[in-house]
Parts: structure tokens; sequence; C-alpha cells
């Protein structure tokens, strides 16, 4: 999995107009995206990817996008899913899906701390 220097440069510049406190950190060859402390997507091959649940699923595959499989197309699916290009072009339309993203990794992210005090 590689992300291109000028690829990753577009993606956070349209990231950090649409919402505050955007970052990046490189991960296993592509790059975690973070607004805060909240992880709600990433960059795998020069495509970008947000955290998706049941509900907001639906507007990606609606759109044709498909889901992130790090390990190629017979490995594991993972919870994101492939951002149109037309939404990462539009700031107004990039903001609101990022912003469901974070909502949709910070809801995660709360049950992943439930589950373990549970344990």
């Amino acid at each position: 999995m590689t992300v291109t220097a000028t690829y990753r440069a577009f993606v956070l510049e349209r990231l950090q107009r649409a919402l505050p406190d955007v970052r990046a950190r490189d991960m296993f060859g592509g790059v975690g995206i973070y607004s805060g402390t909240t992880f709600f997507a990433l960059i795998g091959n020069d495509v970008l990817y947000f955290k998706v649940d049941e509900r907001t699923r639906v507007d990606f595959e609606a759109r044709g996008m498909r889901a992130f499989r790090p390990f190629g197309e017979g490995g594991e699916v993972m919870q994101y899913y492939e951002v149109p290009v037309e939404v990462i072009e539009e700031t107004d339309l990039l903001r609101e899906w990022a912003t469901t993203a974070v909502s949709v990794g910070r809801k995660s992210k709360q049950r992943k701390a439930k589950r373990s005090v549970n344990s």
C-alpha cells in the first residue's frame, strides 16, 4: 500500500479546509487521518477512505464506492469506504461527509472503550 506525497498533500489540504484539527500519521504503508484524537479516515494506494457504520455505508455503496481491503480483493473488508472524488473536491460536501465519518469514529471508539471496561 503506497501513498504518493502529492496525493497525501492534496487530501490533507482539502480536509483541513473542511474540518478543524485534522492531522495525519503514517501507518503500515498508508496514512491514518485524525480529527483531534478520533481516527476517521485513511489513505491507501492514493485513495481516501472514510469510516462507516451500518447507517452510513449505504451512501457510499449507492455511489458505487468500495470497501477498503488491506490484503487485496479476497481479504478482510474493513469499515472504511472510498470517498467519491466529487466529495473531495467540494468543500461543503466534504465537510458533511467528513463530519459524519468523525462521528462514526467517535461512536466506534466509545463502544471499544465500553467493551474493555466490561471485560
